[in-house]
């Protein structure tokens, strides 16, 4: 029910008219199962040219069918592959079915003697164009200092919540300012509470402007319907600049920048609007100058052509910031005993210095940028909050190649190759050909899948390797619903997604379905919610519902990835 009443309001979010054809009724073949496991497919579907594999429960039967939804007729026959089990899942056996060789567009669900029919799904072009727009448009649904409005949100509307006019300096900053509060608007909630964190708030960022840097024109004309997209500036750098206009308040005068801002407990269940708690500006760390830094400086050249008096300001922001860390290069974030929101600690800050000086590099041409990064003995793996080291690479090999020597090039294009070799080998030695592992089930592991997606589509573009794209379709599929739970991972997109994320505004809106496009975190053997789940298994350890916040949240970081993976697929 709550699915169905989703898929209506994403008709009023984004203005669409089209419809999806859905079968009713039970078309299995079988009146008696063999067994009551389902078959996993990416329940959103699969581009006409891109390889397709869904997994069987490991049945008797050796063929399977795929059946055109329209007339009920067989569209394509094949075998089942020999059974296999990955080990990171329960045990339980599977056979992949295998219809790449499928490439006429329409509607189609898998039939196995034995099982249940799969759920139904898409073959075309468009099958990600939807859950692309709804994954961004969550950045305008989770704008804090904002009332957002039924014309932009539909059923989604809520009342202005924090306006953070009178933002408290905890004694952590060590703030010299003549007045103990300050204003700090704007900006995104960073994940299930209503908290504004500058590390996190860093590699969301950047993964957002690449996003635009990579695919200009996609994003250019793609309205988000939302209140800036009247104007000449694509939506997703307005949306960016929500952000920034917040981050750049959470530099102090001395080039520093603060970690945080959050109440000092976690929020109620409540919606922002009744959440009255002082909220305070906490701590100053090397962590927070570093990301601040690295992220200022890649949106001074991305947002130049619309807006060049902040591109300027935001540079010389990026340099004051980078100053600061240099001078108190070891400054980590402490959590004062009094506060209980969200640490972002870090106390490896290499990687930090490395992207921060890679951005300096490109935004000012300044060679002793690269030569500190290049001093930098770094190890390289998909990006996370805790390890930006792949930021630095990413940037220069797209946007620096002209200030580089051949050779600088060539080196590091390789280091990037290597990375993405190991990520190929993974999803090849992967019985489900999902490039994840044991050590991967990590809270928000789905954002795990994803990261690494993005290194294997830009190996991809980089080497012109058609095997990188099938390790990308692997972790999406993976994402959708091809994975041993049986979930799409992102609310409103899919047959079975979740219902009951870690999310303070879905929770408490009164509204039966959770906001469109959140990539929830994922399974992760942890628990370290102390909630119930059926199972402990890395890839099976997921609960849909609100206590889970260690499998179940949703996160801006986490997001972002999910909308650099789907622009690029789509462009």
């Amino acid at each position: 029910m709550k699915n169905a009443v989703l898929k209506l309001t994403l008709l009023c979010i984004f203005c669409l008219s089209a419809c999806t054809t859905r079968l009713e009724g039970d078309f299995s073949k079988q009146s008696t199962l063999a067994t009551d496991q389902k078959i996993a497919v990416n329940q959103l579907g699969y581009m006409v040219d891109s390889t397709k594999i869904a997994v069987v429960p490991n049945v008797t039967a050796t063929t399977f069918d795929l059946i055109k939804s329209k007339d009920n007729t067989i569209a394509y026959t094949g075998r089942l592959s020999r059974p296999a089990m990955w080990s990171s899942a329960e045990d339980n056996s599977f056979k992949r079915a295998n219809f790449t060789g499928l490439t006429k567009p329409g509607e189609y669900f898998i039939r196995v003697e034995g099982v249940s029919d799969s759920a139904l799904f898409s073959v075309n072009n468009n099958v990600y164009d939807e859950v692309h727009k709804a994954a961004l448009k969550y950045y305008y649904l989770n704008r804090a200092s904002l009332e957002i409005k039924k014309e932009f949100a539909g059923d989604y509307t809520r009342p202005l919540g924090h306006k953070d006019e009178h933002v408290i300096y905890h004694s952590s900053t060590k703030s010299q300012s003549k007045q103990n509060y300050t204003i700090s608007s704007r900006g995104w909630y960073d994940a299930g509470d209503y908290g504004k964190y500058v590390v996190n708030s860093g590699i969301t960022t950047y993964t957002l402007l690449a996003s635009f840097e990579h695919s200009p024109e996609l994003y250019k004309k793609e309205p988000l319907n939302v209140p800036e997209s009247y104007d000449s500036v694509p939506d997703i750098i307005n949306e960016v600049l929500w952000n920034l206009d917040w981050l750049i308040t959470m530099q102090s005068d001395d080039g520093g920048v603060y970690h945080k801002l959050t109440t000092l407990e976690w929020p109620g269940y409540e919606m922002p609007h009744d959440d009255n708690r002082d909220r305070y500006i906490i701590g100053k760390s090397t962590a927070a100058s570093l990301n601040f830094a690295g992220t200022l400086a890649m949106a001074s050249r991305v947002i130049c052509p619309y807006y060049p008096k902040k591109s300027d300001q935001y540079l010389l922001s990026a340099i004051n910031a980078w100053k600061w860390a240099l001078s108190n290069p070891s400054q980590y974030y402490k959590q004062p005993s009094d506060v209980k929101s969200g640490e972002y600690g870090d106390t490896n800050l290499k990687d930090e210095f490395a992207w921060a000086a890679a951005e300096l590099f490109i935004a000012t041409k300044d060679r002793g940028f690269y030569a500190i990064y290049n001093e930098i003995n770094i190890d390289y793996a998909a990006p996370s909050w805790k390890n930006v080291a792949y930021l630095s690479l990413s940037s220069l090999l797209f946007q620096a190649k002209d200030l580089l020597t051949e050779q600088e090039y060539e080196t590091l294009k390789i280091k990037q190759k290597k990375l993405a070799d190991l990520y190929l080998q993974q999803h090849k030695n992967n019985p489900y050909n999902v490039a994840m592992q044991k050590s991967d089930f990590v809270w928000g592991s789905n954002s795990v899948a994803l990261n690494k997606a993005i290194v294997l589509i830009q190996a991809a573009l980089l080497n012109i390797n058609l095997q990188y794209e099938r390790a990308v379709q692997g972790l999406v599929d993976y994402i959708f619903g091809r994975n041993p739970t049986g979930y799409s991972y992102v609310t409103g997109f899919g047959d079975k997604t979740p219902l009951h994320p870690h999310h303070r505004i879905s929770q408490s809106d009164n509204i039966l379905a959770p906001q469109p496009g959140m990539l929830v975190g994922g399974p992760q053997p942890g628990q370290q919610d102390g909630c119930q789940y059926e199972s402990n298994a890395p890839a099976n350890s997921y609960s849909d519902s609100w206590c889970s916040y260690s499998t179940n949240e949703v996160a801006i970081n986490w997001n972002a990835a999910l909308v650099y993976v789907l622009g690029e697929l789509r462009r």
